[in-house]
């Protein structure tokens, strides 16, 4: 699990009211795919993931951050990501641009550190009138330190493209949202460069049953669609999930 980056498309528009929620998810990557089974070498892809999220706008644009923690028996890794959009022009024609900078890093009992990456770029951001309907794009340089290939080259500088989008229908019954990350990374360990990888999460809201009004309770979905990034090729991973609206 990664971002539910709904909240994420709103960042440089300060005007949008902060965000929290907390996830879980049940992953059925290990029932579907053989070769992601847990073994006594291999822990498998995990069977629980919880995720916390907060997007919190300011004066100067906005912070998002989420960690996921993983379960197997017990917890297995931690992964989180910290993004900070820069907008000081947010009254200007302009502020649906942004200057982008973020980390992203973690632990897994299997995996070892994950490779610590920075990254700095630019956010193009939009939306329709009333907010039901988001998106945005980024374009980033990436630097992955200590990074390299097969053959044992170097390759610590890369980039990343981003692409977010979030839409309330069904008079907010339901949330559409996902994103789609292609980045370039090398793995000494995989003889691939290139990586693909984009969440889709549905939600029905419960807040909105009469009488529940202050409920924030949403049961819904996520599909990860990847290639290369949970094993060499293209997998197709559906969760079964809840979601917590602080």
């Amino acid at each position: 699990m990664r971002k539910l980056i709904f909240v994420a498309i709103f960042m440089a528009l300060s005007s949008v009211a902060s965000a929290q929620n907390i996830q879980l998810h049940y992953d059925l990557g290990h029932s579907l795919y053989d070769d992601l089974k847990g073994t006594e070498e291999f822990a498998g892809r995990p069977e629980l993931t919880t995720t916390v999220e907060m997007f919190r706008p300011d004066g100067w644009g906005s912070t998002f951050f989420f960690i996921d923690f993983d379960y197997s028996s017990g917890a297995k890794g931690a992964y989180w990501e910290l993004a900070r959009e820069f907008c000081f022009w947010q009254e200007s024609k302009l502020n649906w641009l942004s200057v982008h900078a973020e980390y992203n890093g973690g632990l897994s009992t299997s995996a070892g550190s994950f490779n610590n990456s920075w990254l700095g770029g630019a956010t193009y951001s939009g939306h329709s009138k009333d907010f039901s309907k988001t998106w945005s794009i980024s374009m980033m340089y990436k630097y992955i330190p200590h990074t390299v290939n097969t053959a044992g080259e170097s390759c610590e500088h890369n980039f990343q493209i981003t692409g977010v989008w979030g839409i309330n229908f069904a008079k907010g019954w339901c949330t559409y949202s996902g994103f789609i990350d292609f980045w370039r990374e090398a793995r000494a360990w995989q003889d691939t460069s290139h990586i693909l990888l984009s969440e889709h999460q549905l939600w029905v809201n419960f807040n909105k049953i009469k009488g529940w009004e202050k409920v924030n309770l949403s049961i819904g979905s996520e599909v990860e669609f990847s290639n290369n990034f949970v094993a060499k090729g293209f997998y197709v991973i559906p969760t079964v999930a809840a979601k917590w609206t602080f």
